[in-house]
C-alpha cells in the first residue's frame, strides 16, 4: 500500500469542488433523461413499452459495476482511475448525444453506467484520503451527501430545460463539459492510496449479465406472457449467471463481495430497504413524466419545474427530519417511519387522473413522498455502513448504492409490466387518457407495495436499539 500525504489546506476546499461535481453528474445522469423520454422515443421511434430501458440500462450497469469500479480504484490508483472513468463516460454522452437509432442510445447508455461505477467509488475514497479524520471529514461527506440527492432532482429540471429549448440530445451533450471542467481540476486530488490485491472480474460479468437477464425477462413477460420462449430462456439463463456467481465468490481470491459483508442482519436488512426505495422512486419518476407529457400534455420545461416538491420533500427529509430522527431513535424506527410515509404518498397518487388539478394531488402527494424516501435514505446509508471495519468501509457504501441503483432496475421493469397489464384490463371503450393514466396509478400503487415490503423488512431485520445509531 502506497503512503498518504495530506494534502496542503488551500488545495482541499478545490478537491472537494472537484469530487462533488463528479458525483453530482453521475447522479444526476441516472435521472436527467427522464423528462425527455417522450420526445427520445418519438424521435428515433422507441415504443414506449421499450422506454424504460434508456433509463434501466445506466442503473444495470452502474449498479452492477460499482462494487468492482472501487476495487479497481484500490488496485490501480484511485486518481488514475477516477480520470479513466470519467473520459469512458465523456466519450459514452458523445455517442447518446449523436445516436441515430434506439440501439446506439442504450448501448451508450451502458457505457455512462461502467463510466459511472468507475468514477463514483473513487470520488468517495478520495474524499477519505483527502480530508483526515473528524470535524472536517464529516463537513466533506455532508457535501458529498448533498450532491446525491440534489443530483436526481437536478437531473429532472435540466433535461426539461434541455430537451424544450435545446432539444434532447443535449441532455447526453451538456455531460461533455462539466467532464472536461471536471477532468481539468483533478491535479488537485490526490493521487489516493493503493492496494495490493486482486480485480473480481469474472463476479463483476456475471452478476451483471445475470441481472440484466433478469429485467429482460420481467420486461418480456410483461408484453408476451411468463410461458414465453425467450421469456423462459432469459429467465434460465439468469438463475445459472446467479449460480455461477455464486460459485465465483466461494472460489475467487480477492471476491466482488467479501464474505460476512451481508452477515450482520441489519446491515441485510438497510440494503434490502435501500434496494427496494431504489425500486420505487425510479419507477415513480417514470410513471409521473408520461402522466404529466402524455396525459396532461405539459412541456418538457414545466414538467421539470413540477417535480420541486419532489427536490423540496427530499431536503426536508434527508437534511432535517432525518437527522433529528436519527438522533432520538433507532435506525429501525426511522426506516420504518420514511417508509410509511412514502407508501401514503403513492396511496395519494393513486388518485390522478386525466387533467386533474396539479393541487390536488401532484404537487402535495411529490412532497410528502420526497419527505418519505428522504428519510429513509439517511436510515438505510447509516444502517448499511453500521458495525463495519476501517477496511471494509468503502465495500459497504459502494454496496448501498449498488442496492440502489439495481433496486431502481428491477423495479422499474417490474412495475412497467405492472402498468402494461393494468392498462389492456380497462373495458373496450375507455378513454385512452384514461387507460393509461390507471396503468400509471397501478404501478405508483406497485410502489408503495415495495415501500410496504421495506417497512416489514426493516421490523424483521433491523433490531431495535434504546440509543441511536
Amino acid at each position: 500500500m502506497t503512503t498518504r500525504t495530506a494534502p496542503r489546506t488551500e488545495t482541499r476546499g478545490l478537491a472537494l469542488l472537484v469530487i462533488a461535481a463528479a458525483q453530482l453528474l453521475m447522479v444526476m445522469d441516472g435521472t436527467i433523461v427522464t423528462v425527455g423520454l417522450p420526445v427520445i422515443g418519438a424521435g428515433l421511434g422507441i415504443a414506449e413499452t421499450d422506454l424504460d430501458w434508456v433509463l434501466t440500462s445506466y442503473a444495470l450497469a452502474f449498479g452492477g459495476l460499482l462494487l468492482a469500479g472501487g476495487r479497481a480504484g484500490d488496485l490501480f490508483g484511485r486518481r488514475r482511475l477516477f480520470r479513466a472513468g470519467l473520459v469512458v463516460f465523456l466519450a459514452a454522452s458523445l455517442l447518446g448525444g449523436l445516436a441515430g437509432n434506439a440501439a446506439v442510445l442504450i448501448a451508450a447508455r451502458v457505457l455512462q453506467g461502467v463510466g459511472a461505477a468507475i468514477v463514483a467509488p473513487a470520488a468517495l475514497s478520495l474524499l477519505t484520503d483527502t480530508f483526515p479524520a473528524g470535524p472536517e471529514r464529516n463537513k466533506a461527506l455532508g457535501v458529498y451527501g448533498a450532491m446525491g440527492g440534489l443530483g436526481s432532482v437536478a437531473g429532472l429540471l435540466l433535461g426539461g430545460a434541455l430537451t424544450e429549448y435545446l432539444g434532447w440530445r443535449w441532455i447526453m451533450f451538456v455531460n461533455v463539459p462539466i467532464a472536461l471542467l471536471v477532468l481539468a481540476g483533478t491535479f488537485a486530488l490526490m493521487p489516493g492510496t493503493r492496494e495490493r490485491g486482486g480485480l473480481d472480474l469474472p463476479g463483476a460479468a456475471t452478476v451483471t449479465l445475470a441481472l440484466g437477464s433478469l429485467v429482460y425477462a420481467i420486461n418480456r413477460a410483461g408484453s408476451h406472457g411468463v410461458g414465453d420462449g425467450l421469456t423462459l430462456v432469459f429467465a434460465a439463463a439468469t438463475a445459472a449467471l446467479l449460480a455461477a456467481f455464486v460459485l465465483i465468490q466461494r472460489k475467487a481470491r480477492t471476491p466482488m463481495l467479501p464474505p460476512g459483508m451481508l452477515a450482520d442482519r441489519g446491515r441485510l436488512g438497510a440494503n434490502l430497504v435501500m434496494l427496494l426505495m431504489g425500486a420505487g422512486q425510479l419507477a415513480t419518476f417514470y410513471f409521473l413524466t408520461l402522466y404529466m407529457q402524455a396525459i396532461n400534455q405539459y412541456s418538457p420545461m414545466i414538467t421539470g419545474l413540477a417535480y420541486l416538491p419532489f427536490a423540496i420533500g427530499i431536503g426536508l427529509g434527508s437534511g432535517v427530519a432525518g437527522p433529528r430522527l436519527q438522533a432520538r431513535a433507532s435506525t429501525r424506527t426511522v426506516l420504518i417511519t420514511g417508509m410509511a410515509v412514502a407508501a401514503v404518498a403513492m396511496g395519494w397518487f393513486s388518485l390522478l387522473t386525466p387533467g386533474q388539478n396539479p393541487l390536488l394531488v401532484l404537487l402535495p402527494a411529490q412532497l410528502v413522498a420526497g419527505i418519505g424516501l428522504g428519510i429513509g435514505f439517511v436510515a438505510a446509508t447509516i444502517g448499511g455502513v453500521h458495525g463495519v471495519t476501517a477496511s471494509h468501509s468503502g465495500i459497504a457504501s459502494g454496496l448501498v448504492n449498488t442496492s440502489q441503483q439495481i433496486g431502481g432496475a428491477l423495479g422499474l421493469a417490474v412495475l412497467a409490466g405492472v402498468a402494461v397489464a393494468a392498462t389492456a384490463s380497462r373495458p373496450a371503450g375507455t378513454p385512452l387518457h384514461d387507460a393509461l393514466t390507471s396503468g400509471y396509478t397501478a404501478g405508483m400503487l406497485g410502489a408503495g407495495g415495495f415501500y410496504l415490503a421495506a417497512i416489514l423488512t426493516a421490523a424483521l431485520l433491523l433490531r431495535p436499539r434504546t440509543a441511536p445509531d
